[in-house]
């Protein structure tokens, strides 16, 4: 049906019927918080691995219907709309095949695994008329009500650079678990899916997944795209110009594959951002973690002072001119006998900070997926916005791989003047699904 029309059928007060593809950690979150809304009804739940499958039908009531191949939910009639949580290799296919089939798709971040997936996935969402919402939930945040107009007012000044963080510590890591037979209930073989076919071993497949190429970015694109979501938003900018990264796997003794410790810089017009990321190292020491538990988040540096913004609050601190001493001896050399420096108070307005309603407003992501849904207006996480911030992220991942600094032409979407770059933009998909994607002629 075209966006018109199923506006025209699913009016204000109806309940929207949900599929739930992916039911883990973050997937039995958007469970418990779309089931609070009273215009939803969870009427599917589907993962490769029985056991989840069980418990998110136990979450949900058993009137939800249980499987463990998603097509069956896209061919679900009782389902309007699907909620996607699986690992970021099975992202964009599913979100694919799910507008293909009229579904609204609310799809969790990263939103892609390799560059030219975002594009696919947006044309896929336009050409089937279907709302696709990203899970950067920070932007249902309460607190931008205060944000967005201080930074439209100037009261940073000038953004000149920004900085985010990520640090947890995971040593000494994961271990190196030989290879064996899948548990039980789980379809390996679907979970792979596009990925390639590897032996089964308990770090490919759950929450591990996270830290080998095959189905991840890393914390780069995982915890990053958070961060990076807020610079392109609030500072309303869509690609870098360019990007160096160095990074690798240097403290964790395990089968891991994606770094533990990475920093990345990347130019955007008038402005720079810079990023730290690690695994092992807590830090502590440093004045916040870069999660929406502090108020680190990304740190928005200007001419008058910083604006820290997180997923769940801000914090304004006005800058202290640090002015040299006006009077300097004649016979002074100041590269040899420098002056002590005079600080003086601040001149750009009082500090300030707030919260909003949620550290983490997942529920409120919800309930803007729901509401979008019913007015077929795009989202204030569109997917085009998925595409834009996935693509800096694995900008940063290609260059460190590389070793090179990459730049990036927005319009035709390449690395310009690097052919080995541009042949790492896309991915082959494991057979049968190339020809699944290939049917769709994107």
């Amino acid at each position: 049906m075209t966006a018109a029309s199923y506006a025209r059928v699913m009016g204000a007060n109806e309940r929207v019927r949900l599929g739930l593809i992916g039911c883990g950690l973050i997937g039995l979150r958007h469970l418990a918080d779309f089931k609070r809304l009273p215009d939803c009804e969870i009427t599917a739940v589907c993962d490769v691995y029985q056991a989840r499958v069980d418990q998110a039908r136990a979450d949900a009531g058993q009137q939800a219907r249980g499987f463990q191949d998603f097509r069956k939910v896209l061919d679900d009639k009782q389902v309007d709309a699907v909620v996607i949580s699986t690992p970021d290799h099975w992202h964009a296919l599913q979100t694919i095949m799910a507008c293909a089939a009229g579904k609204d798709v609310f799809v969790e971040k990263p939103m892609t695994l390799f560059i030219k997936e975002g594009r696919w996935m947006t044309t896929a969402a336009r050409r089937y008329n279907r709302i696709v919402q990203v899970g950067t939930q920070g932007r249902s945040g309460t607190h931008f009500q205060e944000v967005i107009p201080m930074l439209k007012a100037g009261v940073a000044g000038k953004i000149h650079s920004v900085r985010f963080s990520s640090y947890r510590n995971v040593m000494p890591g994961f271990g190196r678990p030989v290879a064996s037979a899948p548990p039980p209930g789980l379809d390996y073989d679907l979970w792979l899916g596009p990925a390639p076919a590897r032996p089964y071993s308990p770090h490919r497949g759950l929450y591990h997944f996270r830290w080998f190429w095959d189905y991840s970015g890393g914390q780069m694109t995982n915890l990053g795209a958070h961060d990076m979501d807020l610079v392109h938003w609030l500072l309303g900018v869509k690609a870098p110009k360019s990007v160096y990264s160095a990074g690798g796997r240097y403290a964790l003794e395990d089968d891991g594959e994606t770094p533990d410790t990475q920093d990345a810089i990347w130019e955007y017009p008038g402005f720079i951002v810079e990023a730290s990321i690690r695994e092992a190292c807590s830090g502590r020491q440093r004045t916040g973690t870069g999660t929406s538990a502090s108020l680190a988040g990304v740190h928005l540096c200007g001419t008058k002072g910083i604006l820290a913004v997180s997923r769940g609050g801000y914090q304004y601190v006005p800058d202290a001119r640090i002015a040299p001493e006006s009077a300097i001896p004649a016979w002074s050399n100041p590269a040899l006998h420098p002056q002590p420096a005079k600080i003086e108070p601040s001149l750009y307005g009082e500090a300030k900070q707030g919260r909003g309603t949620s550290p983490e407003p997942i529920d409120l992501h919800a309930r803007h997926f729901l509401d979008c849904l019913k007015s077929r207006q795009r989202p204030n996480a569109d997917v085009e916005d998925g595409h834009e911030i996935s693509v800096a992220c694995h900008l940063a991942n290609l260059s460190m791989k590389l070793g090179r600094k990459l730049n990036w032409d927005a319009q035709k979407e390449e690395v310009i003047g690097d052919r080995e770059a541009n042949t790492h933009l896309v991915r082959p998909y494991r057979k049968p699904w190339d020809d699944v994607l290939r049917s769709f002629k994107l």
